[in-house]
């Protein structure tokens, strides 16, 4: 069975996950990168350092983001949302960074690792994992399908 998704279904979806797709237009060619995300019911956050996408971002702020969970080719739920990019600073980038690492850090260390069993010579951070710049996605449209066997 194909179906669409529900408004229900969508939110469950955006707020089980923390990949996904984020997809942007120079105005001549598309480009497409899987991105780490949190999404707060309202907003989806993430961050990202100078390069390629973010250039291309700051002069087309209109973007397309996917996320799907898929347990194989006949069971499948995607979700595709239509918005904006919105640099963000100060206050709203400090609050964006603790929704972002509150939802996708504690994911990113494996629960079997225990410090006191392994010897450590340098202290563990998220130094590495923080990115320079925070962003927001505006939503203006959510859509999403399935496939149910």
């Amino acid at each position: 069975m194909l179906g669409e998704l529900k408004e229900a279904a969508i939110t469950n979806i955006l707020h089980s996950q923390v990949i996904g797709r984020l997809a942007c237009s120079n105005g001549k060619e598309p480009y497409i990168t899987p991105v780490t995300y949190a999404y707060d019911g309202d907003f989806i956050y993430g961050q990202t350092n100078e390069g390629k996408k973010l250039d291309i971002l700051r002069k087309n702020p209109k973007v397309c983001f996917e996320v799907d969970m898929i347990t194989d080719m006949r069971n499948w739920q995607s979700v595709v949302i239509y918005g904006k990019f919105e640099e963000l600073e100060g206050a709203e980038a400090k609050k964006a960074r603790e929704i972002l690492f509150d939802r996708v850090f504690p994911l990113s260390t494996s629960s079997t690792i225990h410090p006191h069993e392994h010897e450590t010579k340098t202290k563990v951070d998220d130094s590495t994992r923080v990115k320079t710049v925070l962003y927001r996605i505006r939503i203006q449209e959510a859509t999403g399908r399935f496939e149910k066997q």
